[in-house]
């Protein structure tokens, strides 16, 4: 294992600069080539979402709302709360700063994706709606492109497995129950594998049901688990309600650092910032726009609106209120990552039980996230081979949730760093290159929607 994650950790430097110029660079872009227009219509995101302006006849397989369900599913989970940790923990409280700037550019990059996730959608081997990045580099950009959609779709056959979620499951569990002394005196090793294996035969339980099944189970847990992750949250920040804005100001403060101790420096800050950002809500990844491609929705623009709203809910709201939480208790000034940090500052703050409310609420999480990133290996896999093979990989993400649970956290982090960076690149290709479309199919739209024809 420390041969193959000192081989993915040599690899990731090489992928910080296209990371960078396409993520950042190329979101800037299409900011300005929006002329802002996902901000200027957050109002009617969220009018849509609630279904006002939904079309039964549509077709597809689930409403905008539980397509915004099963992406924030997958987004909004431990990324949220141990990725937050472990970004603090290698920048310091500055890299939240990077994080936000990050996810408000990812509302205009995910505004972009999903739109044309419905404009080109396409077909599988069996003859059923599909969307994604796959589908609008070949049919947006033409039969040439191929060899980007099928790169995108080699690295997700990595970059979608749950090995994250399975290991800081796995690590919140033995932190808090302490099951050596509490329930049967094994090793750390046997413990961690138990838990990897029940938590995977769970998740096939519904995973090997499909889409239907996985976007009924998150739509179901998803706003249900926000709230009381956001309530308890809410009453750590009202009992210490003068800690708020000074830690607040240390984020912002902290993020100008030029001598910040971070390896890499300021440049150092700013890439940990961006990683942990799109891990956090995945904008420029290509994952989102394989739900919203299924959306019982013919109109384009309508779920790119719908789609923005992921990054705000996951990054900009729940990743704010985690890293407030950690600075206010002062947990990361202590030796430790990950879930750990995230556990020490609720136990702090929350009356000394914290740590197991946050342990029931990162099941509710670590669950929702296995059932949804399973779905975009699968498509994945389907498009390199056909819709048969692509079930197969249900059985190789079941096999890797139990090898991430005894694996370390800088294994699992480092693959699924690389095998991100390498899939923004053909994604944020093809988005930049069919922007002109996305900016044409809105002005229509807006015009229709003016006239009060949508």
């Amino acid at each position: 294992m420390d041969t193959l994650n000192t081989f993915f950790k040599n690899l990731i430097p090489f992928t910080e600069w296209p990371m960078f110029i396409l993520l950042i660079g190329g979101g800037l872009f299409l900011v300005f080539y929006s002329g802002f227009l996902p901000y200027r219509y957050f109002g009617h995101a969220i009018a849509i979402t609630a279904g006002k302006y939904d079309n039964k006849k549509a077709k597809g397989e689930v409403s905008s709302f539980q397509a915004l369900s099963a992406a924030v599913a997958a987004t909004v989970g431990l990324g949220n709360i141990s990725g937050v940790a472990i970004a603090i923990h290698d920048g310091g409280p500055g890299v939240v700063f990077w994080i936000w700037v990050t996810a408000l550019i990812g509302m205009c990059i995910k505004f972009y994706s999903c739109s044309l996730a419905i404009m080109f959608r396409g077909t599988d081997s069996e003859g059923k709606l599909q969307g994604g990045p796959m589908y609008y580099i070949t049919q947006g950009m033409g039969k040439k492109a191929r060899p980007l959609a099928v790169f995108f779709c080699i690295c997700g056959l990595f970059g979608f497995l749950g090995v994250f979620t399975a290991n800081q499951f796995t690590e919140t569990f033995m932190s808090v129950v302490n099951p050596q002394e509490t329930l049967w005196a094994i090793s750390d090793f046997n413990w961690k594998l138990l838990i990897g294996l029940v938590l995977a035969i769970i998740t096939s339980f519904v995973i090997f049901g499909g889409l239907t099944n996985i976007a009924k189970v998150a739509s179901a847990i998803v706003p249900f688990m926000v709230f009381v992750y956001l309530l308890a949250v809410l009453v750590v920040m009202g009992m210490n309600s003068s800690e708020i804005l000074p830690a607040l100001k240390m984020i912002i403060t902290e993020a100008w650092n030029f001598k910040t101790i971070v390896t890499g420096g300021f440049w150092g800050l700013v890439i940990i910032g961006i990683r942990r950002a799109m891990f956090s809500n995945e904008a420029g990844l290509g994952s989102a726009p394989m739900y919203h491609g299924q959306s019982k929705n013919e109109q384009p623009i309508k779920e790119g609106l719908v789609a923005m709203l992921g990054p705000f809910i996951d990054t900009i709201l729940v990743c704010t209120f985690t890293a407030v939480v950690i600075i206010l208790s002062g947990a990361y000034l202590e030796d430790g990552s990950g879930i750990v940090m995230t556990l020490t500052a609720f136990k702090r703050t929350l009356f000394g039980f914290g740590d197991e409310l946050l342990m029931i609420i990162v099941t509710a999480f670590a669950l929702s996230t296995l059932f949804t990133y399973s779905y975009y290996g699968v498509k994945s896999l389907s498009f390199l081979t056909n819709a048969k093979i692509g079930r197969y990989y249900n059985i190789y993400f079941v096999i890797m949730i139990v090898f991430a649970a005894v694996a370390s956290l800088d294994l699992v982090k480092n693959l699924i760093d690389l095998s991100y960076a390498l899939m923004v690149i053909p994604n944020m290709i093809a988005v930049l290159y069919l922007a002109p479309k996305v900016n044409a199919a809105s002005k229509k739209y807006f015009k229709q929607l003016q006239d009060g024809k949508t």
